[in-house]
Formats: C-alpha cells, structure tokens, sequence
C-alpha cells in the first residue's frame, strides 16, 4: 500500500491544490517500508489526482480539499483522509493504527480572500 500525505516542512500542508510536495510512504504488511518526498513540479487541482495515481498512491491524508478533487480522487480510486494537519509522519503512524482523527467533508470552497482563513480548519 501506499499514503500519500500533503507535505510541507514534516507537516501536513493545509490546501490539497496548492501542495508543492507529496510525501509518499510505502506500507508493506502494515509496516512502513520507506519514505520518499517528491515534487508535484507545480501540478494544480485537476493535476494532482493523475500524479498521485502515477505514483500507485492508494490513499491520501490532507488537509482541506476541494469538491473537485473529491470527485477526481474517488473516480481514481484514492481513499481519502482529509481535514488532517500536524506532523506528517505521526498522522501516518494514526492511520496505520486506526486512531486518525480526519474529517470526511473537509472541503475548502476557493473563499481565500478570507481575513484568516487557513483551507482544512471550516
């Protein structure tokens, strides 16, 4: 199996569409195998999906996603754990133990004109 996390400095990063980094763990009888970041090399939104399915990613932990990218990630076949943030590595350690905290309807609706709106925390 293989997690892919939205990753920015060993953290969560908040907004799906906008993640520069993937790190991406392979999960070999439920122990973790290897980790390796790579670059989304500037994929937007409709991108993302295609990349990770590239990638043989089976699922993906976030923070805040749009509908969207929902769509395009189940259509792929991608479980998603969304509404997540903190330390990457550790949010990967919940879901293999099955104590992730994730949200199944963290959506970010595009309002980032918002005074303090951070994608992830609605």
């Amino acid at each position: 199996m293989k997690i892919a996390v939205t990753y920015e400095n060993g953290n969560v990063y908040g907004h799906f569409g906008h993640t520069e980094q993937f790190k991406i763990y392979d999960i070999v009888d439920g122990t973790l195998a290897d980790a390796q970041v790579v670059s989304t090399n500037g994929s937007g939104h409709g991108a993302l999906a295609g990349f990770l399915t590239a990638h043989g990613v089976d699922c993906l932990i976030c923070g805040g996603i749009g509908p969207g990218a929902q769509t395009a990630l189940a259509e792929a076949g991608i479980k998603l754990y969304a509404g997540c943030s903190g330390d990457a590595d550790q949010c990967v350690t919940d879901l293999l133990a099955g104590t992730l905290v994730y949200a199944e309807a963290a959506t970010c609706d595009h309002h980032h004109g918002e005074a303090g709106h951070i994608c992830g925390n609605h």
